[in-house]
């Protein structure tokens, strides 16, 4: 192995601990989360869950495509109906004092890049369709229903570290993480796949419609 190469491992292992001990430090940190994705870039578990991925027939056009959006505008999707995906998600980064552009760019240059990018783009559409909150627990259980669809080990990772942090820090919260873990998973293996969906194009469709069609079974509430 070359010294540039050495080199590179090295930087990315580093990015990776990086983004693993600030997680562990504050779950909320989501610098620390694109840190942790980044330097996973290039593992064979992310290799295997990119093919694992683009093998799905459903998913294949907007990898050919490259399907992108520009940021939508907020107040234009709220002039849609309040049952649609649209008003659902302007209302709710609108309440959050979210940008919609909150996630790191990255440079589209193959299939990883793309599939990282356009999970980051529709982060919070996945929260509204799901009906799983942004709770602690509920994130990890959206990271739950991510891992099976995508079988993606920076979803593996961030469940394992909560579930570490609540052990620890909180455990008497742990059976309600442990259901939104079960939940999540259990939703994400039954659903369509959510990276196959060109959600921008069909923002006045209801958030009943979108679920009926992608087979999503809303979560019930959490009972101790």
């Amino acid at each position: 192995m070359h010294f540039k190469d050495v080199q590179a491992t090295l930087i990315r292992s580093l990015t990776t601990l990086k983004g693993a001990i600030s997680l562990i430090t504050n779950p909320s940190n989501t610098t620390s989360v694109y840190e942790l994705e980044d330097g996973l870039r290039y593992d064979k578990a992310t290799q295997l869950s990119i093919e694992f991925i683009t093998s799905q027939p459903e998913i294949k056009p907007l990898l050919t495509e490259r399907y992108l959006v520009d940021d939508p505008d907020l107040d234009t999707l709220l002039n849609y109906p309040q049952n649609s995906l649209g008003y659902r998600y302007a209302s709710y980064l609108k309440a959050s004092g979210f940008d919609p552009h909150f996630y790191r760019d990255i440079k589209v240059e193959d299939d990883t890049s793309y599939l990282f990018l356009r999970r980051r783009q529709t982060h919070d559409i996945w929260h509204i369709v799901t009906g799983l909150g942004t709770d602690v627990a509920s994130e990890v259980g959206l990271k739950a229903f991510e891992l099976a669809q995508t079988r993606s080990p920076l979803s593996a990772l961030l469940i394992a570290g909560a579930l570490v942090r609540t052990l620890f820090e909180s455990p008497e919260e742990l059976g309600y993480l442990l259901d939104r873990i079960a939940v999540g998973y259990r939703m994400g293996f039954q659903a369509k796949p959510f990276l196959a969906q060109k959600w921008e194009e069909d923002w006045e469709k209801s958030i009943e419609q979108w679920r009926e069609e992608l087979n999503v079974q809303v979560p019930p509430a959490y009972t101790p």
